[in-house]
């Protein structure tokens, strides 16, 4: 939705799991391009090619963008990403020592060397890095790449649990991060800012029944306000308790298009571009417009709050 709305966007599969890059390209090409064994010298065709070489002796290799769509390109996901994760654990505390820091920060800063190679490929506006769900060494070094983070949240207890972990997880990564770039005097390449700004969230409606939210639903959706702003932000919030419609740091409520996402699955396509020729008739044919308007909404605030349209408001975290 972001680059139909005129932005060139550059989406970086960094989820071991790879499936955002299993969405948007069919299963022969991505089977051919995990078992590629790229020459030497010639690009990654997916992030764990680009990495790979630093798990023995060499540098890394500059990713393969692929276009998707007009505006839209991919740097494909890989199912072995999971294996540079040792990796990344051991040179997060070599970062720190007195010895040739080259080595540990090339590691550790890989992930935002391959995307801000992205934008020279097709004069991205803005990279979107996917992540798995979890505080591993994989997010923490694609995370401290990002000037901003949105976060999915369900209704339910994990979700505010997972929101107790996260905000004092990233504020320490932060202030850690800082603390290995100053112990970098001189750098010889340059280095990710570990902003990791919060844009907000995201509140996904998994329980919507006949438009009308359920009890329990409507029990954890108002508690994620107060919980938001207390473990994100490290903000004890004043007065009365608010929904999430009436909290400026909810980007949107995402519906539950049930259907539409097996259709859009199968037809490897956004459900917003879903056509009669894909099954999206008569009522179908209605929720897909509802989510073009959704996502536009969302869409547009995302490009707001980060600065890639007009000013950039205050950090809040």
């Amino acid at each position: 939705m972001i680059s139909e709305l005129g932005e060139e966007v550059l989406v970086c599969d960094l989820d071991p799991q790879a499936n955002l890059t299993s969405a948007l390209i069919h299963e022969e090409m991505l089977d051919e391009l995990l078992n590629a064994a790229p020459p030497l010298g010639a690009d990654g065709p997916t992030t764990f090619k680009c990495v790979e070489p630093l798990m023995s002796v060499g540098d890394l290799r500059e990713p393969e963008v692929r276009m998707i769509a007009s505006g839209l390109g991919l740097i494909p996901g890989d199912l072995a990403l999971s294996g540079f994760e040792e990796a990344l654990s051991g040179e997060w505390p070599n970062a720190l020592g007195s010895d040739i820091l080259y080595r540990p920060f090339r590691i550790l800063s890989a992930f935002r060397t391959i995307m801000q190679c992205g934008p020279e490929r097709m004069d991205a506006s803005m990279i979107i890095a996917d992540v798995g769900p979890n505080l591993g060494a994989i997010n923490r070094s694609a995370l401290i790449a990002s000037d901003f983070v949105v976060v999915p949240l369900a209704a339910d207890l994990f979700s505010l649990q997972g929101l107790r972990n996260l905000g004092p997880k990233l504020r320490g990564w932060r202030r850690d991060w800082n603390r290995r770039v100053e112990n970098w005097e001189q750098p010889e390449f340059p280095l990710p800012s570990g902003e990791m700004q919060f844009a907000g969230y995201v509140v996904q409606q998994h329980a919507i029944r006949l438009s009308r939210s359920t009890r329990s639903y409507d029990k954890w959706r108002d508690r994620i306000p107060v919980e938001y702003a207390e473990a994100v932000l490290d903000n004890i919030p004043q007065g009365v308790q608010i929904s999430p419609d009436q909290d400026p740091h909810c980007l949107a409520s995402v519906k539950h298009y049930r259907s539409l996402v097996s259709m859009a699955q199968e037809a490897r396509k956004p459900i917003v571009q879903l056509t009669p020729a894909d099954g999206a008739i008569g009522g179908h044919a209605s929720a897909v417009q509802m989510a073009r308007s959704d996502f536009k909404v969302l869409a547009k605030k995302i490009l707001e709050k980060t600065g890639v349209w007009g000013s950039c408001p205050a950090a809040d975290g």
